[in-house]
């Protein structure tokens, strides 16, 4: 569907569960490896928002799903993605009108 030379939006939430480990501390750790990727990010409460091509978000969550799932008893992760195969998709474009 996507070239990989487009940008997309994508989100992802992950719900750790662990006897061992603080939930938030968990969810910190992935939230560090999205802000250092470099790619545009957007914390929100529920689930973090990213903008960038489909293979480096994918490789991005990917890393942050197996960092907190190496450190928790089980993991839930939601994804969701906006896609376009012809061109961009940005924050800018769904949240300026509400800036």
């Amino acid at each position: 569907m996507t070239d990989n030379k487009h940008l997309i939006n994508a989100s992802i939430q992950i719900v750790p569960k662990s006897t061992k480990h603080d939930s938030y501390a968990l969810v910190d750790k992935a939230i560090e490896i999205i802000r250092d990727s470099g790619l545009k990010h957007m914390v929100t409460p529920l689930e973090t928002i990213i903008e960038g091509p489909y293979d480096e978000i994918m490789e991005v969550f990917g890393r942050a799903s197996k960092t907190v799932a190496s450190d928790s008893d089980e993991i839930l992760v939601f994804i969701k993605m906006h896609i376009r195969g012809d061109r961009d998709v940005t924050f800018e474009e769904k949240t300026e009108k509400w800036a």
